[in-house]
């Protein structure tokens, strides 16, 4: 069986992703409420109850509020860093079956090797991951403020990309409802990728075994998906690379499955 990717949603308000291969299923962060992943998940034939485990990038609440739904009946493995762990256990308060990884520092589940790298954004010890399966990688970049050097190499190899589009700056800049100080964390290294930064990155690392682009974690209030998908096709066209496949995740509901 080859390896399939869903995007369950992704957006401000919750973040989760399934994996499978022949011997292994995993979520990719569970910000989604409970009730959410297990009906997207139905969507897919497949239940929480068949997970081998939880893939934990950070712990602000869009990714990981649907954890203690999840797993507390389920005894599902959630693989985050210590400072991660020690975060969630203070925040959510309930017994959960954790396996902490060093960050930096390679782990396999089943038949999925799972590398993991920081990226930089405002929790306690946020991580990428280059999630290496038997057809191919897919590098999960979700919330960063600057894909850094080391970030881009950290995914380089990979046939899928996961990356956040999160704002279209003219739109962040005319905001009404956001202070300014918000709109400067948010344009942080700190913070999060806009449009722009998402599209240098993807032409970055489109020269090599890349052929699946999703955006993900689009602001509701500064970004559309034709804004965000038109950006990076654009800065792809002037580079001469028309290779890449192009999707947008939303909040609402899952993406169309990537079979690998």
């Amino acid at each position: 069986m080859p390896t399939r990717f869903t995007v369950l949603g992704s957006g401000s308000g919750g973040n989760a992703s399934y994996l499978e291969t022949e011997q292994t299923r995993l979520l990719i962060d569970a910000g989604l409420s409970g009730r959410q992943i297990r009906l997207r998940m139905a969507q897919l034939g497949r239940s929480p109850e068949t997970l081998d485990g939880i893939l934990l990038t950070h712990e602000h609440a869009d990714h990981m509020q649907g954890l203690k739904a999840l797993c507390a009946k389920l005894e599902i493995p959630i693989y985050c860093n210590r400072l991660t762990a020690d975060e969630m256990r203070f925040k959510m308060k309930t017994r959960l079956d954790i396996r902490q990884f060093v960050t930096g520092e390679p782990f396999e589940i089943g038949d999925v090797s799972v590398e993991n790298f920081p990226v930089p954004h405002d929790a306690q010890d946020p991580v990428g991951f280059h999630v290496k399966t038997p057809d191919g990688g897919i590098g999960m970049l979700t919330d960063l403020g600057q894909a850094t050097r080391l970030v881009l190499e950290r995914v380089r190899g990979a046939s899928a990309l996961f990356i956040e589009a999160n704002y279209d700056l003219n739109l962040l800049q005319e905001d009404t409802r956001r202070p300014w100080a918000i709109k400067q964390r948010i344009m942080s290294r700190h913070g999060h990728l806009s449009n722009a930064a998402a599209a240098e990155a993807v032409e970055t690392l489109a020269n090599g075994t890349l052929r699946h682009v999703t955006l993900g974690h689009l602001s509701r209030d500064c970004n559309t998906p034709e804004i965000a998908r038109e950006a990076v096709a654009a800065k792809l066209g002037q580079a001469g690379i028309d290779t890449l496949q192009i999707d947008v995740s939303t909040q609402a509901e899952p993406n169309e499955t990537l079979t690998l």
